[in-house]
C-alpha cells in the first residue's frame, strides 16, 4: 500500500512539474509599472508577486523562471524603483497570470519619508488586490531572515495575505551551514499565520529550485 501511495505521489508530482512547464513556455511581456492603486492593470487574472531585500535576487529569479534573461531588466530601469512592475505570463485570449516585481525594500541609506511611502504603497497593494493569491518573499540564504524580511512577513500577517518563503542563492550556502539554515528559517515560519509551511530552497546560477516554484505558481493560476 505504501508503495502504492508513493507512486500515486511521484505521478501527482510529476504532473504538477509539467504544468509548471507548460505554464512558463507561454510568452511574458513586460506590461506596466504602477505606483498607486488607481494605476493598477485590471484584476482579471490570478496575480503572484515577489518581494525580497534589495539585491536578494529577484530579477535573476524571474529571469530564470520564464528563461529569459533580458525580461526583469525592464523593471530596474532608473526611475522605477518605487513602482510595481508587472509582467503577464500567457495569453490575454486564455489563462494567463500577472507576477508583480514588488519594490525592493532594506536599503540602510533610504530616507524615513521614502520608506514611509513604500509602506503606504505596500499596504494599499496587499490590501487591495483581490486576485492576489500569494507573494513569495525571497530571502538571501547566506544571510536567512533579516528585521526588514519580519517586517513584510509581519504586514502580510496583518493583511491576511498568503506568502512563502524562498531562499535564494543557494549555491554559495555551505552545506554544514545549510542545515542550520533550514532549522531557523522554518522555526521563524511556523511563527506566522499567513505563511505557507513549504520553504523553497533555489539558485538561479545552477537553476536548481526554479521547477518546484513554477510547480508551486501553476497550481495557483487557476482561479
Amino acid at each position: 500500500m505504501d508503495s502504492e501511495d508513493d507512486a500515486l505521489k511521484n505521478e501527482q508530482d510529476a504532473a504538477e512539474l509539467e504544468q509548471g512547464r507548460l505554464l512558463f513556455r507561454q510568452e511574458c511581456e513586460f506590461l506596466m509599472g504602477a505606483v498607486d492603486l488607481a494605476s493598477l492593470p485590471e484584476a482579471n487574472a490570478p496575480e503572484v508577486a515577489f518581494a525580497g531585500r534589495s539585491n536578494v535576487g529577484k530579477s535573476s529569479l524571474l529571469n530564470a523562471l520564464t528563461d529569459r534573461k533580458g525580461l526583469a531588466r525592464t523593471s530596474n530601469t532608473p526611475g522605477r524603483t518605487q513602482q510595481l512592475n508587472f509582467f503577464f505570463l500567457g495569453s490575454r485570449d486564455e489563462l494567463g497570470l500577472y507576477l508583480v516585481d514588488l519594490p525592493g525594500y532594506g536599503y540602510a541609506k533610504v530616507s524615513k519619508s521614502l520608506v514611509k511611502d513604500w509602506v503606504k504603497l505596500m499596504r494599499a497593494y496587499l490590501r487591495g488586490r483581490p486576485n492576489l493569491k500569494r507573494v513569495f518573499v525571497l530571502v538571501d540564504g547566506r544571510h536567512g531572515i533579516k528585521d526588514s524580511d519580519l517586517d513584510i512577513m509581519k504586514m502580510m500577517d496583518e493583511t491576511a495575505v498568503s506568502y512563502q518563503i524562498i531562499l535564494t542563492k543557494m549555491d554559495k550556502v555551505k552545506a554544514k551551514e545549510k542545515e542550520t539554515l533550514l532549522k531557523k528559517v522554518n522555526a521563524e515560519v511556523r511563527k506566522h499565520v499567513a505563511a505557507h509551511p513549504d520553504v523553497i530552497e533555489t539558485s538561479s546560477i545552477k537553476g536548481y529550485g526554479t521547477e518546484e516554484l513554477r510547480s508551486a505558481i501553476a497550481m495557483l493560476a487557476a482561479w
